[in-house]
């Protein structure tokens, strides 16, 4: 258990810190002067974004909290389950802030379709390389040890 806290902390470091520099920047945003031209939908996407990002934030640094309050108590089996189910909320989310995000841009740059098709794309790589990929993968481990 002590080898799955510390990759499981690991993994954390290196998207919380992506994360944070994401959502730092997204908070800036409205301070800019071409903020003022996004449309009403193009702000409700940015709110959205920014929303979900701040929940990434929180999602990846749960396990610290948790962590605490079970720290020496002998519930480190608890801890790595609690905290991997932490981090898979906030992969979730984190891959909804990218799809929104390139939403919201391509939608700037090129237009509603463009940034809808953009998004779409980029969603639908998200679910292959984060779920269904990952997935295949632990099927192909499981019956590798079944046969």
């Amino acid at each position: 258990m002590d080898r799955n806290w510390v990759e499981l902390l690991q993994e954390l470091r290196v998207v919380q810190t992506g994360v944070q520099l994401l959502a730092g920047f997204l908070m800036t945003l409205p301070f800019q002067s071409r903020f003022e031209e996004l449309d009403r939908y193009q702000r409700g996407v940015y709110v959205a974004v920014l929303l979900l990002a701040v929940t990434a934030i929180v999602l990846f640094v749960a396990p610290v909290g948790y962590h605490r309050a079970l720290f020496r108590r002998r519930s480190k089996a608890r801890l790595v389950d609690v905290g991997t189910r932490y981090a898979k909320a906030g992969l979730a989310t984190v891959g909804l802030v990218v799809t929104g995000g390139v939403l919201l841009v391509v939608d700037v740059v090129g237009g509603r379709p463009a940034g809808l098709a953009a998004a779409g794309f980029v969603g639908l790589l998200v679910v292959l390389c984060w779920w269904l990929l990952p997935l295949r993968a632990v099927r192909v481990v499981e019956a590798g040890r079944a046969g």
